[in-house]
């Protein structure tokens, strides 16, 4: 399972999706410049195509350990992103893919956020917040203040769905998955590390990236578990691209009570719904 840059979810994974493991090895992937891995190359050399080649040799590796031709890939997030990369440029090493808190265009989603937290702001009468958001101005166009910057629309958009009384489990237990035993003193360290720094590196390079227009044919089945209240990935994005997808098959798996996380939110719906889809039960 991949997530995003400059975070890790080893533990987070461990909590949430333990029953998974019932049917399947989970193997999270730590991906560069994260948590365990923050060290894994130079920062300021890593680019889109150093997780795809990454993730690709861990795919790899997987097969000749577990003597297997394929894998089962998921992820979240900016993963989702990723693993549509993968399955577009490595289809033969995977049997289907599952996207959660699905990516589509980067650059449209910062615009969406931004404008969505502002609305929400306005309606709670929040002006300190309405004046500094726009202070700060349009996204994408941050310079080298990515992370903060962006921190201010995505986080506040993150606190209104923890507080959406139609989202279950809506909490990250952040501080719980750090101080998990996956992680030793350097490792959480360099968890707040990959947030920051590397964030802050990787994610501009995203914003000319739109599903829509590059990776439009996908050659294994492609599913979406998608949160019906998530206000972080627009669903309308996501819809668009789930239109224009050619793939052999092609679904969305909609969590009535879930907003960007479903596998947080309905932890065990989602090891249901991965059940059912990979191996019918």
């Amino acid at each position: 399972m991949a997530g995003g840059p400059g975070g890790t979810q080893m533990a987070a994974v461990r909590y949430n999706l333990q029953k998974l493991e019932k049917n399947f090895v989970v193997v999270n992937w730590d991906q560069p410049g994260s948590g365990k891995s923050y060290y894994a190359t130079n920062i300021k050399n890593l680019n889109v195509n150093n997780y795809i080649q990454d993730g690709y040799a861990l795919t790899k590796y997987l097969c000749k350990t577990f003597k297997k031709d394929k894998i089962y890939l998921v992820g979240e997030s900016w993963g989702s992103a990723l693993g549509i990369f993968l399955a577009e440029k490595y289809p033969k090493q995977y049997y289907s893919f599952i996207g959660t808190g699905q990516m589509i265009d980067f650059s449209k989603t910062e615009e969406l956020d931004y404008k969505k937290a502002i609305e929400i702001a306005e309606i709670k009468n929040d002006t300190n917040k309405v004046s500094k958001l726009k202070s700060n101005g349009y996204p994408p166009y941050y310079g080298t203040d990515v992370t903060w910057k962006s921190a201010e629309y995505l986080n506040y958009l993150s606190s209104y769905m923890e507080k959406d009384p139609e989202i279950y489990n809506s909490r990250f237990n952040t501080w719980r998955d750090i101080f998990s035993p996956e992680y030793d003193l350097i490792d959480k360290i360099n968890f707040m590390r990959g947030l920051i720094n590397t964030f802050n590196h990787v994610y501009p390079q995203l914003y000319n990236i739109d599903l829509r227009k590059d990776y439009s044919k996908i050659k294994i089945p492609v599913y979406f578990f998608i949160g019906k209240h998530d206000i972080n990935a627009p669903l309308s994005l996501i819809e668009d691209y789930y239109n224009i997808l050619d793939a052999p098959h092609k679904e969305i798996i909609w969590f009535e009570h879930s907003g960007h996380s479903p596998w947080i939110n309905e932890s065990d719906n989602f090891v249901n719904q991965v059940n059912k889809i990979l191996i019918g039960k």
